[in-house]
Parts: structure tokens; C-alpha cells; sequence
């Protein structure tokens, strides 16, 4: 129900600061506004994208836990979304995502929120394919390197 709720405030919300801005300032200044924070949006998500897929680097290679900096990542990405979302609402809540202390206080939120029960990983032996525990048939013939031509391809693995 949240959800439903969601989705038709924020476009009332984007109408009625569209509408506010608009009488204030004018049509042209509000567009110019809107494109200008698309294309200011675009530039600062690439530069933050960046580094949050650094700190995923080295969270993994440094073997701990890439929780925190993926988080990140996601949250920059849904800012990015939001940026290109025509609006003054969503632009807000846009930029304020890309502030990395922001980002944290999203993260230590959802973390005290969300409750993992369990977690498990079994690893086991490689299995050994099972041939029925019998004989496996086959048929050889012994190659004489000396008999054999020096033609190329002629391995001694193929048949002439």
C-alpha cells in the first residue's frame, strides 16, 4: 500500500513544485533548471560511481566484506535515476543521495532495520564420476615414431 502511495505522491509533489517555481520564476528559467540539474546530476554520479566501485575493489581484494561500499553503489545509482527524472522533488532527494554522509546514515538505517536469520555455505569433496566400478573396453595400436612421415598434422593422435 506504501508503494501505491509512493508513486502518486511524488508526482503530485513534482506538479505542485513545477507549477510553484513556474509562476515564480517562468516558464524558460524552470526548464533551464531541470536540464541543467540532469546534466549536473550525469557528471557528479559518474565521479562518485567511480569511486564507490573503487572502494568495492579493494573491499574485495583486501578480503572484507563489500556490504557497505556495494550499498553505496546502489544508492548512486538510484540518485542517478532520480536526476534524470524530470523534477525538483526528486532532483533534491537525487543530490542529497550523492552526499557520502547521507549515504552512510541510508546504510546504518536500513542495516539496524534488516535481520538476517541465517546463513550457511557447505562446501564437499569434488565427486569422482562412477564408471559402475567395471572394466572400460578400448582398442590400441602401437605407433612406431621411426615408420611415421614428418608430414605436418600428422600428430600420431590422428587417423591417416
Amino acid at each position: 500500500m506504501w508503494l501505491f502511495i509512493l508513486f502518486l505522491a511524488v508526482p503530485l509533489i513534482e506538479i505542485a513544485l513545477f507549477i510553484q517555481v513556474g509562476g515564480i520564476i517562468g516558464l524558460w528559467p524552470t526548464l533551464a533548471i531541470v536540464i541543467l540539474t540532469a546534466f549536473l546530476g550525469t557528471r557528479l554520479i559518474r565521479s562518485q560511481g567511480v569511486l564507490a566501485m573503487g572502494q568495492v575493489r579493494s573491499s574485495i581484494n583486501e578480503m572484507r566484506d563489500p556490504t557497505e561500499p556495494l550499498a553505496h553503489g546502489a544508492m548512486i545509482l538510484f540518485s542517478g535515476a532520480l536526476l534524470l527524472t524530470p523534477g525538483f522533488f526528486t532532483d533534491a532527494v537525487g543530490f542529497a543521495l550523492l552526499v557520502p554522509a547521507i549515504r552512510s546514515a541510508v546504510y546504518s538505517y536500513i542495516r539496524a532495520r534488516v535481520n538476517i536469520q541465517g546463513f550457511s555455505s557447505t562446501t564437499s569433496a569434488p565427486r569422482r564420476p562412477d564408471f559402475g566400478g567395471g572394466v572400460i573396453d578400448g582398442e590400441f595400436e602401437e605407433v612406431d615414431p621411426a615408420n611415421e612421415s614428418s608430414a605436418p598434422g600428422n600428430s600420431g593422435w590422428t587417423k591417416h
